[in-house]
């Protein structure tokens, strides 16, 4: 299940879209007529993928579903965060540092530090392992305990789940964690565009969890003038993978 995953992770990389259409013109350049046409689409299809107000609107009804929290709200009466991995460079770039490497979801890491000087009482459960197809280095969970002591973070306030993939396996293996009680109330912390998911993955696994949604990436609408072809495929990508992801959960059972 997890390679097939990652096989059809493929398919949400729209500039893979592109290239097969490029490849399709050159296998039928016997027939120049549809060549062209094929180069034509997958040239309107580029110029189209940079247009960011449509999958920015997308992103946006995933971020939505669930409420922003504020800082310095006093959440004392939960027994703990749930961090969820993806917010690490990968391991092999953090084999090769010292100093803890954080990528584009950052917030997944940062914010629970907030948190944590309002609520020091709160316990930290980090889930992580390694989410690559042939992953090198430290897992997650290690990158993460570089990051958490380098802050100052107590250590035997953290506990680390170092062997999921996916976030299905996020909620499994880590309710295993020792003195782990599912039943009590935790906050859920990951990328607001990915709470959805895991919110329905960790309370079919029975956890009681509260959303606290980081990370966010849209606000409500975005000027028709906003046009970047890097930002716009990467956003694309970010939502084709969640919805797809989604769609393969409910009809695996997983949410």
């Amino acid at each position: 299940m997890f390679i097939a995953s990652k096989l059809i992770a493929l398919l949400t990389q729209p500039l893979l879209w592109v290239v097969m259409l490029l490849i399709g013109s050159l296998v039928v350049r016997r027939r120049p007529a549809v060549s062209r046409r094929l180069v034509g689409v997958g040239l309107v299809l580029l110029l189209v993928l940079g247009w960011q107000p449509l999958p920015n609107w997308l992103i946006h009804q995933l971020e939505s579903q669930y409420p922003e929290i504020p800082p310095g709200v006093n959440l004392s009466n939960y027994v703990g965060v749930i961090v969820l991995g993806g917010a690490t460079e990968p391991g092999y770039l953090a084999q090769a540092h010292s100093q803890p490497l954080l990528n584009d979801a950052a917030e997944r890491m940062t914010a629970p530090m907030g948190l944590l000087r309002v609520n020091p009482t709160l316990r930290v459960l980090y889930t992580g392992g390694e989410g690559a197809l042939w992953g090198v280095g430290p897992s997650e969970a290690a990158r993460a305990q570089v990051f958490f002591e380098n802050q100052g973070l107590p250590r035997e306030q953290v506990q680390y789940e170092a062997n999921s993939r996916n976030t299905f396996e996020n909620a499994r293996l880590t309710a295993q964690l020792p003195n782990v009680d599912i039943a009590q109330p935790w906050l859920l912390v990951t990328s607001a565009w990915h709470m959805p998911r895991s919110m329905a993955t960790f309370t079919k696994a029975g956890w009681n969890v509260t959303a606290y949604p980081v990370d966010f990436r849209t606000g409500p609408s975005t000027p028709w003038t906003e046009y970047s072809l890097a930002s716009g495929i990467r956003n694309w990508q970010l939502v084709l993978h969640e919805h797809i992801g989604s769609l393969a959960y409910r009809m695996t059972g997983r949410m």
